[in-house]
């Protein structure tokens, strides 16, 4: 990974896919709605769905619409080792999320219950309602990196003058030029130069 020297208060993460565990529990859901077709994590090659599985749409969308609805009522879990992270990156500023998912509450909650060190106040969720709407509230907060996992957006900041931090998923290991966070330890040396 190369060296990029990060500035906290000009940070900004995504959330699913990033920080939420969401896919796995898609996964498990979709595997419970139909038990004999045995879906993985690592089918997940595209950013929409209904292209990695034969699944009919309204079932893909219900399934979003209970993980986005309420994720603090579901077992969404932490992606490894962004709890620690992210707690410690907010004893020093707070956190700001900006997420294409179009209700900010219900992610919050859930942030709030994960990162239970972390007071509330220090916790800032930015719902845009779709994904091609997060540079203008990133430019509007002044970020300079920002930690995505869906490429085509990495595209677009990079085009305006955002350095993506791509999180490396299943979804979106296609060619370009962005640096790769493998995981939160990657994050975590970047952001304190440690080995």
């Amino acid at each position: 990974m190369e060296f990029i020297r990060l500035d906290p208060r000009q940070l900004a993460f995504d959330i699913d896919g990033v920080v939420a565990d969401i896919m796995t529990t898609f996964i498990d859901m979709a595997n419970a709605r139909l038990p004999k077709a045995n879906f993985k994590y690592d089918d997940i090659v595209d950013f929409e769905l209904s292209r990695c599985f034969n699944l009919d749409r309204a079932i893909i969308w219900e399934i979003l619409e209970v993980l986005l609805d309420r994720p603090q009522d579901l077992p969404i879990a932490p992606l490894p080792h962004a709890v620690p992270v992210l707690t410690r990156l907010a004893q020093a500023h707070p956190l700001l999320f900006v997420t294409a998912r179009d209700k900010a509450e219900p992610i919050f909650t859930w942030l709030t219950n994960t990162l239970p060190e972390v007071p509330p106040a220090d916790i800032k969720v930015i719902a845009t309602g779709d994904p091609d709407l997060k540079l203008a509230y990133l430019q509007d907060h002044n970020i300079t990196h920002f930690v995505e996992d869906r490429l085509e957006t990495c595209f677009q900041l990079a085009r305006h003058g955002i350095q993506p931090l791509l999180f490396d998923q299943p979804w979106n290991r296609r060619p370009h030029s962005f640096p790769v966070v493998y995981t939160w330890q990657d994050v975590a040396r970047l952001l304190w130069q440690e080995t």
